[in-house]
């Protein structure tokens, strides 16, 4: 990590009372040995514990940490998010509050954001979880990859840094479910990733069960992309095709033949060929639906990276 770098650690904490003293012991000496200017912001997700007493201590004892107490449990999408947008510097990096992502691979990540990307994820060197959350991580995985088309959808992590302008993409954003990896291809294409070390759960146990993470998989498909609706369309378009082909079979058959047309045949490629054309109605009519939902969310037309002027005092209509 360069020297004079801004940062923002935005870190969502549910339950973890006995590990943030741990977490922000190991975390200080490496952004104050990096960083000019930085800040940690913890966010209670409606913690059980009493995890909003102790970051009220540690924000008293450090005045580079600031604490955000959320009404209720919002999930970690949406805790990551209310603290994203009040992060004062140029550059964020959100982990887990578990010590799972280990601070200290924190300059690996912004490193390689000088490289000219603009987010990085730091995804497990090996996987730690068991076999059904690595099920569900790659379902959750590869139906993001199936949201967003990005390469990199399969090596997302919680453990994340980007650039804050980023944020302008999504600033807008008011739905109340949240996928923060979706909503960081609305500001920008420049995604990398760097596999770090992870380490084991320092204490307790994770809150994404098998259900959590394939439910959420499920909502991001449905809710931030028509996917569904143009697998209605395409299965629509394939059925009445179908019946179509077996319509000119019988008939075919017929005047080669002569005789009687089939019943049961006949009534079978008429069934299929409507079946067909009302599902491929409902999947045009539920694309435009798809258009209208999207833009509900507010979604920006552009996001501007960088702007250059000449600023000449004669005027800009002036030779």
């Amino acid at each position: 990590m360069k020297d004079g770098m801004d940062v923002s650690v935005v870190i969502p904490v549910y339950n973890s009372s006995q590990i943030l003293p741990d977490l922000v012991a190991r975390l200080h000496p490496v952004l104050d040995q990096s960083c000019d200017r930085y800040e940690l912001i913890l966010v209670n997700d409606g913690s059980r514990d009493a995890s909003w007493q102790v970051i009220g201590a540690l924000v008293e004892r450090h005045p580079w940490i600031r604490g955000v107490n959320l009404m209720r449990n919002y999930g970690q999408h949406n805790a990551l998010l209310a603290g994203i947008r009040m992060a004062r510097f140029g550059v964020i990096v959100t982990m887990d509050d578990d010590l799972q992502h280990p601070p200290e691979e924190i300059p690996r990540l912004v490193d390689k954001l000088e490289e000219g990307f603009d987010v990085v994820y730091g995804p497990p060197l090996q996987q730690r979880h068991g076999l059904w959350r690595d099920l569900a991580s790659v379902v959750t995985k590869t139906s993001l990859q199936a949201t967003i088309g990005a390469r990199t959808a399969t090596m997302v992590s919680a453990f994340r840094a980007f650039r804050t302008q980023v944020r302008e993409g999504f600033a807008r954003y008011r739905g109340s479910f949240v996928s923060l990896d979706v909503l960081l291809t609305w500001g920008t294409s420049r995604f990398a990733a760097v596999p770090v070390r992870h380490d084991p759960r320092a204490s307790g146990q994770s809150n994404y069960s098998f259900r959590k993470l394939v439910n959420h998989a499920f909502n991001m498909i449905t809710g931030f992309s028509p996917l569904p609706l143009q697998l209605a369309s395409i299965l629509g378009f394939l059925f009445m095709l179908f019946g179509l082909i077996i319509l000119v079979y019988v008939v075919g058959s017929y005047l080669a033949h002569g005789g009687t047309v089939p019943g049961f045949s006949f009534l079978a490629c008429i069934v299929a060929i409507f079946s067909g054309v009302q599902l491929l109605m409902l999947g045009i009519f539920g694309e435009y639906l798809a258009r209208m939902h999207f833009r509900t969310m507010d979604r920006p037309s552009s996001v501007v990276r960088e702007v250059r002027q000449r600023i000449d005092d004669e005027g800009p209509d002036r030779p």
